[in-house]
């Protein structure tokens, strides 16, 4: 079933064309022999890393249907599936991973066989001040997805996407941590995405699920929303603005391309070993201080070193920040996965394409540019947005919810009951 039509009543222009028209289609770079059967649902599709996993996905294999499952957050966006538009092996349905009316629904229309589960709250920012929401997305929505899936019964392979912030803080003289290392999280959102992948695990065992959790290390590049450390460096210095360095700005982060990032998920989903964890790990480690001094490299033609200090504003750190993330890659690379783009060339690639869209993308993003931005406002009322005659997959009669509307604990139970009933 093909892709109905544009949830958004209005798209950006660049020129006479909507942005995303005018964009590159960005993709990975593998590709495996096609199994039999591949109906893959991919939670938060419209969202930054899901996305590049739905365009590879989708242009890569066209024998597979990839239905793009989305509840269209703050940080999502209609661009960001929209080259996908009209192929007949791509879908979108509006969801909400915490209301088991819209995933029960999805896995029966499309008779789905494998889930990529990307769907999250993944600021760590607002997870200092909004930790709730991280709750409610991450360990409860993880929930959800998994017992409709549970119920469902034809789910082949259940990839969760989780994160190299669940083991916390690695001192600069530790190894690498191997998928067998002790999660310590440190703050909400890595506690809530570890919470996820425990539950994952017990779905693993208790009920067969066929599960694989991956974890890997920062991701960039284009089409990620710009509350990120990297596109939104990139647009204060579009708009001539210091750059807000959290502390003294010496924590490390190694980085991996969007590109790369998809072509792990791929190599996961057609040689990834159920039962089984694989980090995703890069060799390219910077600090935050170094990222400034990289950037201002690609916007100021004066001496950077010199002149740093006219360029950075140093604000307050977080309630606590770890000094630096490090993970051992060589699990996933014995599948065949290689990190391919350097950090050089993926960070050039990254400043070029949000000079050209990155003001435009997601509409106003200026909220987003500040140090420690608030909570995002509730997406608009899906009703109201039917009645505006939008014709994006809504969910069936019975299983429509507002979406900015939070499903209680007893309000999935009371759902959940009366679906097995």
């Amino acid at each position: 079933m093909p892709f109905v039509e544009n949830p958004m009543e209005e798209e950006p222009l660049l020129g006479n064309q909507p942005i995303w028209a005018e964009a590159p289609l960005l993709i990975g770079q593998s590709r495996f022999e096609p199994v039999d059967n591949k109906v893959i649902m991919i939670t938060g599709a419209a969202g930054f890393i899901g996305s590049w996993v739905a365009r590879h996905l989708t242009i890569v294999y066209p024998e597979y249907h990839i239905i793009s499952f989305d509840k269209m957050d703050y940080c999502a966006t209609w661009n960001n599936n929209a080259q996908l538009s009209g192929l007949p092996n791509f879908s979108f349905f509006k969801g909400d991973i915490t209301s088991p009316e819209n995933v029960l629904d999805c896995l029966r229309k499309y008779r789905v066989d494998t889930v990529m589960h990307f769907a999250a709250q993944s600021h760590v920012d607002l997870s200092f001040g909004n930790s709730l929401d991280f709750s409610i997305n991450n360990n409860q929505g993880t929930h959800v997805l998994l017992e409709c899936v549970r119920k469902y019964g034809r789910v082949k392979k259940f990839i969760h996407v989780s994160t190299d912030e669940v083991y916390g803080e690695v001192g600069d003289d530790e190894d690498d941590l191997l998928e067998t290392a002790l999660l310590e999280p440190t703050n909400p959102y890595a506690a809530s995405k570890a919470g996820a992948e425990q539950m994952v695990h017990a779905y693993y065992k208790s009920f067969k699920i066929p599960a694989i959790a991956v974890r890997s290390n920062n991701v960039y590049g284009p089409h990620q929303y710009p509350e990120k450390v990297i596109p939104k460096f990139i647009l204060l210095l579009q708009r001539g603005k210091r750059l807000t360095l959290h502390g003294n700005g010496l924590h490390t982060r190694r980085y991996l391309f969007a590109g790369d990032a998809a072509d792990a998920f791929d190599t996961v989903l057609h040689k990834g070993e159920v039962g089984h964890k694989y980090n995703v790990g890069s060799r390219d480690e910077i600090s935050n201080l170094d990222l400034c001094k990289k950037l201002l490299q690609h916007f100021k033609t004066d001496k950077v070193e010199e002149n740093l200090e006219s360029y950075i504003e140093h604000v307050q750190d977080r309630p606590f920040n770890d000094h630096r993330y490090a993970v051992d890659g060589s699990r996933l690379g014995q599948l065949g996965w290689e990190q391919r783009t350097s950090f050089e060339d993926g960070l050039r690639m990254t400043v070029e394409w949000y000079r050209k869209f990155g003001s435009g993308w997601w509409g106003d993003v200026e909220s987003r540019l500040t140090p420690f931005p608030e909570p995002p406002t509730p997406a608009p009322d899906e009703n109201e947005v039917q009645e505006k005659g939008l014709g994006y997959d809504a969910p069936a009669e019975g299983g429509a919810m507002r979406s900015g509307d939070k499903w209680s604990f007893s309000s999935i139970l009371t759902a959940l009951f009366f679906e097995q009933a």
